[in-house]
């Protein structure tokens, strides 16, 4: 696209945006800023790789941190080095989760956009992992940390950081407000000579940003380039949905919000080394995929309906709700994906299956975790009224017994049928650490911090979690062993390409299937899963009379199939 043809488009975008608050000759600045930025970023040499999205795109979760050395190595170094040794032949693209320095909340409190945290390592450090790796990070978009330079900047009256943050007075009305969390969103404050109301969506240290300010969103593409430059080929918008706020309006999804989205993609799809923008938004699922826009959006959003309809379909043995979702969710197009997940360093979100999943269905859901180990972070509704906003609790924890498997009789199949279906199901799929080694609970750290969060966050010591992969019978041998098998299979077959069709089977309340089609039509692979605890016959739907099962290596000559308790089959032809 040429520059004059971006600067059009992004005017007219910043137009619907602000019209009314900013003129003509104002927005225009504000566009020709913005075309330059990326004009001056595409003038520099970079040697980096163009992402493309294929069978082999597999992408690890992780924190800078997630693999502590003994020695003096910044953790970025250390993580690198067991990335290599372990993880790089299954996954070539690592989210790194924030890696700034931060007051709170694991990352999520920024302190500064343009620093590494110096526990983790240096910007140096990024760039070297870039060559071995596509890397995802955060934009922490919606809020900064009330200890970082930004808001000292802002009391200040002093830039960067002047009208930075978002505050409201009395006219304003919030009581339409849909919250992810139970605290107070407003704190008085007199700043100005002024009694204003600072928002905090998130947390009391957390400060929503101010993007009726356009500078605000200026600042976030001078860091998205940033990262770019150092690296960084996937961007994760980190709660973007609560981004706009307007008086009497429930504050999230909202048009400006979209807009934004859609600013921000233009910029990347113009760079000359091309970003993913992937949205978070946990919510339910129709204002989830409003995110795809007419593919003007979000290149991928996650798919967060599937990690509790997963985890409801393994518990109970019932794979009718799964089954009617898979359905009706739509096919992506070329150039969307979805993101694929079921466990990540947040809780398995609710209000994804808000009208998937029955209340009862839900309550019954909730019983279990909490017999598995799980605990529970809460949502203000209205009022003094809350609901349960998301179950905190490891996989490893929430598979463990169920109420017909009361003694945990099929604990491993149960989680690794989760996996098998997830990496098999259309889009990329995305495997947190911790996962891939059967981590329980870390119930020491959560008794210390009282951070439910903290009990899917465990820190490895590198040393210790090496000498485990070593020994064939320890248990994170066997999980490491069984999903990057699977791994394997889905990088080496073009029907597990992210975009490859996927048509829905329905062969009874205890299998969930489904059939993936490659893009030339080539290949298809018929993938059906025993979701219950008793050995299940299904009738195999395909015409040809030879399959060739993938995860075994097999070869079936028979149209009936007996499965295991838990198993998965990927039948290819």
């Amino acid at each position: 696209m040429k520059a004059s043809e971006t600067r059009d488009l992004i005017n007219s975008k910043l137009r619907k945006i602000y019209n009314g608050n900013y003129n003509n000759s104002e927005l225009t600045y504000f566009s020709n800023d913005i075309v330059e930025r990326i004009k001056k970023s595409n003038s520099k040499k970079n040697s980096r790789r163009n992402f493309k999205l294929s069978e082999k795109t597999s992408l690890l979760i992780c924190y800078g941190d997630s693999v502590l050395g003994t020695k003096n190595n910044k953790s970025i170094i250390e993580f690198k080095k067991f990335y290599i040794k372990f993880l790089n032949k299954y996954f070539n693209t690592v989210h790194f989760l924030p890696f700034y320095p931060s007051s709170s909340d694991s990352g999520f409190a920024v302190k500064d956009h343009y620093k590494i945290d110096p526990k983790l390592g240096n910007w140096s450090d990024i760039k070297n992992f870039s060559k071995k790796s596509f890397i995802m990070a955060d934009l922490v978009i919606n809020h900064a940390s009330s200890r970082g330079l930004w808001f000292k900047n802002y009391l200040r009256n002093k830039s960067p950081g002047k009208n930075y943050f978002f505050t409201i007075n009395k006219k304003f009305n919030s009581s339409n407000v849909v919250r992810p969390r139970e605290h107070r969103l407003l704190k008085k404050v007199n700043i100005f000579k002024k009694n204003q109301y600072l928002w905090r969506t998130f947390s009391n240290d957390q400060i929503d940003l101010n993007f009726k300010n356009p500078k605000v969103l200026i600042r976030f593409i001078k860091i998205i380039i940033n990262l770019i430059n150092h690296g960084v080929n996937i961007f994760r918008l980190d709660a973007i949905a609560y981004l706009w706020k307007e008086s009497g309006s429930k504050c999230i999804n909202l048009r400006q919000t979209h807009e934004i989205v859609k600013i921000l993609r233009i910029v990347c799809n113009n760079l000359n080394y091309p970003a993913i923008i992937v949205t978070e938004t946990n919510l339910p699922e129709k204002e989830n995929i409003s995110y795809f826009g007419k593919n003007d959006e979000a290149n991928w959003i996650y798919n967060f309906s599937l990690p509790p309809l997963l985890v409801h379909s393994l518990l109970f043995e019932d794979s009718r709700n799964i089954t009617t979702w898979s359905k009706e969710l739509p096919q992506n197009r070329i150039g969307n994906s979805y993101l694929n997940f079921i466990a990540s360093h947040d809780g398995i979100g609710m209000r994804p299956v808000e009208g998937i999943l029955k209340k009862n269905a839900i309550d019954k859901m909730f019983k279990r975790l909490k017999k598995n180990g799980g605990e529970f972070s809460f949502r203000k509704v209205r009022g003094k009224s809350k609901k349960v906003y998301e179950a905190n609790i490891t996989l490893f924890n929430a598979f463990q017994k169920t109420d017909a498997d009361p003694k945990g009789r099929y604990h491993f199949e149960r989680y690794l049928c989760a996996h098998a279906i997830m990496i098999s199901f259309e889009g990329v799929p995305a495997i947190y650490f911790n996962s891939m080694f059967g981590t329980a609970n870390d119930v020491n750290k959560y008794i210390i911090s009282n951070n439910k969060r903290d009990l899917n966050r465990y820190k490895w010591s590198s040393e210790r979690l090496n000498k485990l992969l070593k020994n064939k019978n320890s248990k994170q041998y066997l999980f490491y062993e069984e999903i990057s098998n699977l791994l394997n299979i889905k990088k080496r077959n073009k029907a597990f390409h992210p975009n490859a069709f996927r048509k829905t089977l329905d062969l009874g309340p205890k299998i969930f299937a489904f059939k993936r089609i490659s893009l030339d039509k080539k290949q298809s692979i018929i993938c059906i899963s025993n979701i219950s605890s008793k050995s299940q016959k299904t009738k195999i739907p395909s015409n040809k009379k030879t399959l060739k099962e993938l995860i075994v290596g097999t070869t079936i000559n028979d149209n009936i199939i007996t499965l295991d308790p838990f198993q998965t089959v990927w039948l290819s032809n």
